[in-house]
């Protein structure tokens, strides 16, 4: 069967669809950073241990980041409308979930629900932004808006994370994605254009989703309670075992089905195979300087939820500026790898900064060049990384490649958080048992996780010398649109 037309929308109205996708892609990437600074709050209401508290975050990124290619997927057999409103349905469900949370378990699995819904969200907001824009001039524009939207809402995110916890209470932090959802919901069904017809044919790997996903979910937890149960304990042991044992499941299983959700064969294209690994250290330690910094920030600085907001914000609103032109400009100049290198090593630079900052550290001193340093690097590193991603594929393949990468971030993210959480926490014990006073533990076990962050940013860094010299994207103007996605 073939897929007919997508029917055809009135100019003005292809505009509103757009700002409402942005909005919809906006909850999203609030939940990634409106959450961080309400983390102190949330682990003192609900007694989380320091390493546990992780997986507030870790719950979210490891289903998002799992399910972002099933998410696509679904889209292109069932309709990107349909799955769209699916994604936002189940995101502002199990945001009022984790909004009324009283418990640990209640707010984790609420949080896992999000990451689901946020990941078909993400995965089919700019296919549907390419079916509302068939000119490529338009188009550019609007995933321009779009990646604009996506790095500028971590500004966003902090900022309102820290006046609803400071002015309410953490609880608001979720709440307030109710009416934005419900708004959206309500305006997708009126203004996105109506599916087109769909070969239904093709099956859905969701043996593939399951697998990967269970895989980084039982070593994320043989990670995070390692320092707990013993890391050569059978059930330190045994958990890594059976997450080996599924990822190699997930291998053969992508291997062998008609339609895998990655194509291992890509990998044998260097510019795939590095970027990827890449991703996953850039995502290991960035994922680390948000949860990081601002317990730091809290706990032993003795700031504000709305001071840490606050404090995050010069770094995101680089990070917007560089998704808005910027970063395309220095690769069409300099080209990926050594906007990439460069970028690295300005993230390795900023973490070791904060992996010195002293128990009495203040924010001019010891804060804020670190965060501008991250902010300019990781501005400068991600847009090349995802275009070196789909630098050597076929059109045909550049989603494809392009959803491999972000699924390697989010993963990144997940296994590194759970490490450097678990050397901080472990270092912290190590520190009270000699009498060390509770401020000066914290904060040796803080820096010791961001020592290890900024090995991870210099191996990135150093990757970078196995990618081709002229390694760029075919068609810088494509940085914008792949800022968000």
């Amino acid at each position: 069967m073939t897929m007919t037309d997508t029917p055809a929308v009135p100019r003005d109205k292809r505009w509103l669809a757009t700002i409402l996708l942005c909005l919809g892609e906006l909850m999203i990437v609030l939940d990634t950073t409106i959450v961080n600074v309400a983390l102190p709050s949330i682990r003192e209401d609900l007694g989380f241990s320091e390493s546990a508290l992780a997986w507030v975050v870790n719950a979210y990124m490891l289903t998002y980041g799992g399910f972002l290619l099933l998410g696509g997927r679904m889209g292109d057999l069932y309709g990107h409308k349909r799955a769209f409103l699916v994604g936002i349905a189940l995101f502002t469900l199990s945001s009022l979930a984790c909004g009324v949370a009283t418990s640990q378990g209640f707010l984790i699995t609420a949080r896992a629900i999000q990451g689901l819904g946020g990941a078909v969200v993400s995965a089919v907001a700019l296919s549907l932004i390419i079916d509302l824009f068939p000119e490529p001039a338009e188009r550019a524009r609007a995933m321009g808006v779009y990646g604009f939207v996506c790095a500028g809402g971590g500004s966003i995110g902090v900022v309102a994370g820290g006046v609803l916890t400071n002015a309410f209470h953490w609880h608001w932090n979720f709440l307030v994605n109710i009416p934005l959802g419900l708004a959206v919901f309500w305006l997708s069904q009126k203004l996105l254009p109506r599916d087109a017809e769909r070969d239904t044919s093709q099956p859905l790997d969701v043996a593939g989703a399951v697998t990967v996903t269970s895989s980084l979910l039982l070593a994320v937890y043989a990670i995070v309670n390692g320092n707990e149960a013993g890391w050569q304990s059978l059930q330190t042991l045994g958990l890594l075992a059976a997450s080996a044992l599924l990822m190699v499941g997930f291998l053969v299983i992508e291997s062998r089905v008609a339609v895998p959700l990655m194509r291992l064969s890509l990998f044998r294209l260097r510019s795939v195979a590095v970027s990827n690994v890449v991703g996953v250290l850039w995502a290991a330690a960035m994922f680390a300087w948000f949860f990081l910094s601002a317990l730091y920030m809290q706990r032993v600085l003795q700031y504000s939820p709305l001071q840490v907001g606050l404090a995050f914000l010069p770094a995101n609103l680089i990070m917007a500026a560089f998704s808005l032109g910027v970063s395309a400009k220095l690769v069409m100049r300099f080209g990926s790898r050594a906007c990439i290198a460069v970028g690295m090593l300005m993230v390795t630079v900023g973490l070791a900064l904060f992996a010195f900052a002293p128990v009495s550290g203040n924010f001019l001193t010891h804060v804020l060049p670190a965060m501008l340093l991250l902010g300019l690097g990781a501005g400068m590193a991600l847009n090349p990384v995802l275009l070196v991603a789909m630098s050597e594929v076929g059109p045909d393949e550049s989603g494809l490649a392009s959803g491999m990468v972000n699924t390697a971030f989010m993963m990144g993210g997940a296994l590194g958080l759970a490490v450097l959480a678990s050397i901080a926490a472990s270092r912290t014990s190590d520190l009270l048992a000699v009498g060390q006073a509770q401020t000066h533990a914290l904060t040796g076990g803080y820096n010791a996780a961001f020592l290890i962050g900024a090995v991870f940013a210099g191996f990135a860094a150093a990757l970078t010398l196995l990618l081709k010299p002229d390694a760029q994207g075919r068609d810088a103007a494509a940085a914008p649109a792949v800022a968000g996605h």
